[in-house]
């Protein structure tokens, strides 16, 4: 894939504490992302809402955030005692496919912040660089990467700039053979009126991983029309909660995924005993 042009902006602040219930802080060091994804994208919705984007075309333009290595300078030594892992990234992608200039800057994101004994964890649909193996990355760090099917069909329709699946999957368990901790994000996993397929085969293709988080699709008509939604997803979540029990894996069922949230397993990466909500204040100070 090409690698395209991005344009460049400045921010008054990177890091935050994130509201995402598995989660403690967050950076997001570019704006918009050439994935554009059709599930539809939530943050994409939310920048859209709140003024930051004009529409989906100004979306899949991303813009990198030039200043962002300046302000870890700034904010690190203020906020080292209080965070326990930074997550990279929940309205972007860090290793973007296609894009050189996003993967180079996160490289040194993630160096700047494991030099300051800050441990991170990633998620990306992109194809993580072998470079992540060297010593100079902390052997703390958690690579994931977002797998909700195996159809490249429903890829073209829903994930148009990704990386395919098999390319994904292919970098992390490169990652995990040179004995680093990988996890995989399995959401928004969609119903079978979008795409019909067979759950198992995919847990099958990341039983190498060590830990997967598991969440519905929102925010899509489709899945309302799908009689039982409920019942599905509720099934899905017992199929993924089995698969982990038996292979040693961690997990995570997303709130609001199955009929009674499990609150423990949310401390997935995070340790720390706190209540996590997110306001849409928060939220648009996280976006900005």
């Amino acid at each position: 894939m090409a690698t395209s042009k991005i344009q460049k902006i400045k921010r008054k602040s990177l890091l935050y504490k994130s509201g995402v219930e598995y989660a403690d802080y967050c950076l997001n060091h570019v704006e918009g992302c050439s994935h554009g994804c059709k599930f539809p994208c939530y943050a994409m919705m939310m920048k859209r809402r709140c003024g930051v984007i004009k529409d989906y075309e100004d979306w899949i333009k991303p813009k990198i955030v030039e200043n962002a290595l300046e302000l870890l300078d700034a904010e690190i030594p203020k906020l080292k005692n209080k965070i326990e892992v930074v997550h990279l990234c929940f309205s972007t992608d860090p290793f973007m496919y296609g894009q050189k200039e996003v993967k180079e800057m996160t490289l040194k994101i993630i160096e700047k912040l494991n030099a300051n004994g800050i441990k991170c964890t990633v998620l990306t649909k992109g194809i993580y660089p072998k470079e992540l193996a060297y010593t100079k990355y902390s052997s703390e760090n958690e690579y994931g990467i977002t797998l909700v099917s195996l159809d490249n069909k429903f890829r073209k329709e829903f994930e148009p700039g990704t990386a395919p699946y098999s390319r994904r999957v292919e970098a992390l368990k490169y990652l995990h053979d040179k004995g680093l901790k990988t996890w995989a994000s399995m959401e928004p996993y969609p119903t079978p009126n979008l795409v019909p397929q067979n759950l198992n085969e995919i847990l099958e293709k990341i039983r190498f991983v060590d830990k997967i988080v598991f969440g519905k699709l929102n925010y899509n008509v489709k899945i309302s029309e799908f009689q039982d939604n409920k019942e599905f997803y509720q099934r899905c979540a017992d199929e993924v909660v089995e698969f982990c029990e038996k292979n040693g894996i961690e997990h995570h069922i997303k709130f609001g995924t199955q009929k009674k949230d499990n609150l423990k397993t949310r401390k997935i990466f995070v340790k720390k005993e706190e209540p996590v909500q997110l306001s849409l204040y928060k939220l648009r100070e996280a976006i900005a």
